[in-house]
């Protein structure tokens, strides 16, 4: 599986100058008008992981893949969006399609870059920003709750769709329905207000290492767990640049990960995502899978008839595959193991299914 995070905002806030430095392309327009982007820009990009290297070191492999992440650049959002002002309905309907949401937010000041708000306030840009998802979604509900639509509706989706209506009529915190009810659900509700959220303080050069008090504001108020402190343009520059180059650069502007490698991981925790491997001489891959996942749904990922067919799944942890340089010798120092249908794959772990087709 491969997930898709959106990156949305207000307009001229840095998302298209982000999205070339992730995707590190010059796809995406980024010029100094609103509504620069209309349609959206998708961009998939390989997730660096130090142990596929190893891994294929060790086995030899003809090729290495990397699982993936898709970008996708979502033009700028303005208050009123749900309403149609700017080009909101379709950028919002864009929204709907991604697993989760990366809000880019302003907090820089600069006088060449146009500001649609008189001034730089993150708190109250992504209050804009989340008021229109909300109010999307209110649209959304209240259409499906009709009653001509409402007779061949899910039961489970009717119970989600009349708390989400509760919880926004009311000014409630929306996201008690990840507590009460199944992912997969929640996801075919296709609620713009409850997808998960990165957040991404935009800032200059000087602000980069230690953020600033449009920063500090932010955080304060939204807290440190999913929120990432970036300098779009810097991404851009270190995207420019490889090998020793890269790092030294990186190096004198004391950052120690580039946004995409921090990005990731957010994404990979927020999302509760895991990766396993499969490693041999013909190719070593990156597999993404649920935390929780088992075996036969791991297997799946491969191909529908691994999952099918399952019979059982050789095992061998991470740390034990790289001591015991591959596949052989850990099978004769007992470290690979036979694991059936209820084993819960681990992050890490190199796998080779047997299944009977």
């Amino acid at each position: 599986m491969s997930f898709k995070c959106g990156i949305v905002g207000l307009p001229n806030v840095g998302k298209s100058t982000l999205f070339n430095a992730l995707t590190n392309s010059s796809k995406a327009q980024a010029e100094n008008f609103p509504f620069c982007t209309i349609d959206p820009n998708i961009g998939v990009v390989p997730v660096p992981d130090e142990r596929l290297d190893k891994l294929a070191k060790i086995s030899n492999s003809e090729k290495k893949i990397n699982t993936t992440i898709s970008f996708v650049d979502i033009a700028g959002l303005v208050k009123g969006a749900s309403k149609g002002e700017g080009l909101g309905n379709k950028f919002l309907s864009h929204i709907r399609e991604v697993d989760a949401i990366i809000h880019m937010i302003r907090c820089f000041d600069s006088s060449d870059i146009q500001n649609v708000n008189p001034t730089v306030d993150p708190v109250r840009d992504l209050e804009i920003i989340e008021t229109e998802m909300k109010l999307a979604d209110l649209e959304s509900i209240q259409k499906r709750l009709d009653k001509k639509n409402k007779k061949n509706a899910d039961e489970e989706q009717l119970k989600i769709l009349e708390i989400a209506l509760d919880c926004i009529n009311n000014d409630k915190d929306i996201n008690i329905l990840n507590q009460q009810f199944d992912k997969k659900d929640l996801h075919q509700s296709s609620l713009l207000s409850i997808k998960p959220k990165i957040f991404v303080c935009n800032v200059d050069e000087e602000s980069l290492k230690d953020g600033n008090q449009y920063t500090e504001v932010f955080i304060n108020k939204f807290g440190n767990e999913n929120s990432l402190i970036v300098s779009a343009d810097i991404e851009n520059q270190i995207n420019q640049l490889e090998g020793e180059e890269k790092k030294n650069y990186m190096k004198m502007i004391g950052l120690e990960e580039t946004g995409l490698n921090m990005l990731i991981q957010k994404g990979y925790s927020i999302l509760e995502l895991d990766t396993y491997f499969t490693s041999g001489p013909e190719e070593t891959r990156a597999w993404t899978i649920q935390k929780n996942c088992t075996a036969p749904k791991a297997a799946g990922e491969i191909h529908t008839d691994f999952e099918k067919g399952f019979i059982r799944a050789e095992t061998i942890g991470f740390n034990d595959f790289i001591k015991n340089e591959g596949w052989i010798n850990s099978k004769t120092n007992g470290k690979m193991r036979l694991e059936g249908k209820d084993y819960i794959v681990k992050d890490g772990d190199i796998l080779n299914f047997r299944f009977n087709t």
